[in-house]
């Protein structure tokens, strides 16, 4: 007796060791590459789309202006609702004599309780000079970054007022600290990131709510009786590169521009480097048309200067490229001699030779006459000398202190959704995924690989589900034993995936086996099989798919709609299978695709039951809790003015199941 307990015991032993072996993969190519190819893709597709209009649109003058002002029109569809202006209560708050300059230490607001920080650089003498916004990198110093200090001083030397604005999320302005100012993240791009998310559920942008910021600085520059209106050029290094593509692009006072190391999202750099951080992406861009040459074409044909290193790991024959475009865009207009391009044989940054190639452009184009001043040797100055707050940040500092999470959670709070029909929020749902009334393409083919045969005695029929222009889904089939057709489908769509399912939930299989279920068990794209390598997604951003999310936004196609498509993919095969037609169809969803399922339920009457655990409780559960990880596998721009995840809930009613 004791010897059949111990065989026993062994062969459980046995199948439990087999059962936790990670199952065959269903695709049988390196399937982690297949959703950032598919999307990469169709980047290049949208960039080819792109280039026909432009290379027709540089043949003439006229097709040229055309080209740029719709450029311009575009770009401030994708950017974003701007803000109104309102008093900005500028101050200046302490003063640093330098030779030949002093520093004003300015604190004003771009709207009401939200203070921004900044350095005015002013050259000795009487008489109104020309002035150029500085626009800082990533740098977490911000404006006392060493080279941002030399590039205004020099500016400053050359007779330029020289305004430096603290960034949001950087220098004296993060946004999410404790009480005594702790940053709750692990810095500025990281807030970006997360304040951009937080945006794009209500339909801003945070790249618009820092171009507000910017704008606000050239209004009060321009109360300066110090300042020549006519005369004012913008300048940036790297993310302060884009600030000034975007800055340029938007406002017409500014009449000269320079861009280091300029990083604005194009196709070829998100193929090389992916998405960058939350101050550069504009939901819709691709979609738009809009690639990294635009932004200077939008200026043209007023002077614009790119300045490269030759190691940047900002591409320099991207770079090239884009000036290229710019060339032929100013050379059809007349003014092939208003733009150019600086390359010296250094790494990303604002280096020496390249802050004088900028200040020697600036003094040309702005009518600065005599030799260049050079730079003085003098050392930076410590952070703390250029500090305007008390505390060394904003939110410690001023008690009406209003945070940009502050302010989208306050916004949020606004938007009231009246009670929808279960007709009328399929509708609305439709238009948010950009799904047609007809759904999505068909199914074109089901490819049965193998079968997967289990020590539990399971046996799983492999899929790849093929629908045109999508990328192939992984699936696995399992039938109920025995000849008794199945009475009911089940889709299970396990946020951690396919594999995980086979490793931990044998017990439910069975049962459902049992009971006579079928389970279609599916990875929904970025997901499982097809999850995106750790190594493709920096751990700063805060989100495990980061490069899939941002690229889907991009494309004018988030990723949660991609992924509510791939479940009328699933049911599209299940209709296909005369077994399932009318069997009671019941959905399964946990984490990340949980709310996928939902929206997906909302949409098709096919689906009887739906039940989910995990993913979040409602879209502004991330404006509530502003450090949460993952939130742009759930973002749809602009859904937070549409509907909650309430909403889905409720239209869906008994149909959902604990």
């Amino acid at each position: 007796m004791m010897q059949k307990v111990l065989i026993g015991l062994l062969t459980l032993l046995t199948l439990g060791a087999a059962a936790q072996k990670s199952p065959t993969p269903v695709l049988d190519w390196k399937a982690s590459a297949t959703l950032p190819t598919y999307l990469l893709q169709t980047v290049q597709s949208q960039a080819v789309q792109r280039r026909a209009v432009l290379n027709q649109a540089l043949t003439s003058a006229a097709g040229t202006q055309a080209y740029r002002d719709s450029a311009r029109a575009r770009f401030k569809r994708v950017l974003g609702p701007l803000p109104a202006r309102t008093p900005l209560r500028a101050r200046v708050v302490g003063t640093v004599p330098q030779a030949g300059f002093r520093i004003e230490k300015i604190v004003y607001e771009s709207v009401p309780h939200h203070h921004v920080t900044a350095n005015l650089y002013l050259p000795a003498g009487k008489g109104q000079k020309p002035a150029a916004l500085l626009f800082c990198g990533h740098e977490q110093t911000s404006k006392a970054t060493p080279s941002y200090q030399q590039t205004a001083r020099l500016l400053a030397r050359n007779g330029f007022v020289v305004f430096v604005i603290d960034p949001v999320s950087q220098g004296e302005r993060m946004q999410l600290t404790d009480a005594v100012g702790k940053f709750l993240t692990r810095g500025g791009t990281t807030e970006h990131t997360l304040l951009n998310a937080e945006a794009n559920l209500m339909g801003r942008t945070l790249p618009a709510e820092q171009l507000w910021d910017n704008v606000r600085g050239l209004d009060y520059l321009l109360t300066r009786p110090e300042v020549d209106a006519a005369r004012v050029g913008c300048l940036g290094n790297s993310g302060g590169a884009t600030q000034t593509a975007y800055f340029m692009g938007y406002d017409d006072r500014v009449q000269v521009a320079a861009l280091c190391s300029y990083v604005a999202e194009g196709a070829r750099n998100l193929t090389l480097t992916g998405p960058a951080d939350g101050c550069v992406p504009l939901p819709g861009a691709g979609a738009a048309g809009l690639d990294i040459a635009d932004w200077p074409i939008m200026f043209a044909p007023k002077p614009v200067l790119l300045l490269t290193g030759r190691y940047d790991f900002v591409d320099q024959t991207d770079m090239e490229a884009a000036f290229q475009d710019i060339h032929h865009a100013y050379a059809a207009l007349g003014q092939p001699d208003k733009t150019d391009i600086f390359t010296y044989d250094d790494g990303h940054g604002i280096s020496a030779p390249k802050r004088a190639a900028a200040v020697a452009w600036f003094r040309r184009w702005l009518g600065v006459g005599g030799p260049l001043v050079p730079e003085d040797g003098a050392p930076a100055l410590p952070e703390a000398a250029l500090r305007c707050t008390a505390t060394g940040q904003v939110t410690t500092s001023f008690k009406d202190e209003e945070t940009l999470a502050a302010t989208h959670l306050a916004l949020a709070k606004t938007f009231q959704h009246s009670p929808y029909s279960a007709e009328a929020l399929a509708a609305v749902v439709r238009q948010q995924l950009g799904i047609s009334a007809n759904g999505p393409t068909p199914l074109i083919a089901a490819e049965t690989r193998d079968t997967l045969r289990r020590p539990d005695g399971q046996v799983w029929q492999q899929l790849i589900l093929r629908r045109d222009g999508e990328p192939p889904l992984p699936a696995r089939l399992l039938l109920p034993v025995g000849p008794t057709p199945p009475t009911r489908l089940v889709l299970w769509l396990p946020g951690r995936g396919a594999a995980a399912v086979l490793q931990d939930s044998a017990v439910r299989l069975a049962a459902y086996q049992r009971q006579g279920t079928a389970v279609l068990l599916a990875d929904l794209r970025g997901l499982g099989e097809t999850a995106d390598p750790a190594a493709f997604n920096d751990p700063k951003y805060y989100n495990q798919e980061y490069r899939d999310a941002l690229l889907s936004l991009h494309l004018g196609r988030p990723l949660l709609a991609q992924r509510v498509a791939d479940v009328f993919t699933l049911l599209a095969f299940a209709q296909s299978q005369a077994s399932f037609t009318a069997l009671p169809l019941f959905l399964r969803a946990d984490g990340v695709a949980a709310l996928v399922a939902l929206h997906a339920a909302v949409l098709s009457p096919r689906i009887g039951q739906v039940q989910v655990s995990g993913g979040p409780a409602s879209f502004s559960y991330f404006l509530k809790n502003p450090a949460t990880k993952d939130a742009y596998s759930s973002v749809l721009p602009e859904v937070l003015r549409a509907y909650e995840v309430a909403d889905l809930r409720r239209a869906l009613g008994a149909r959902l199941v604990p």
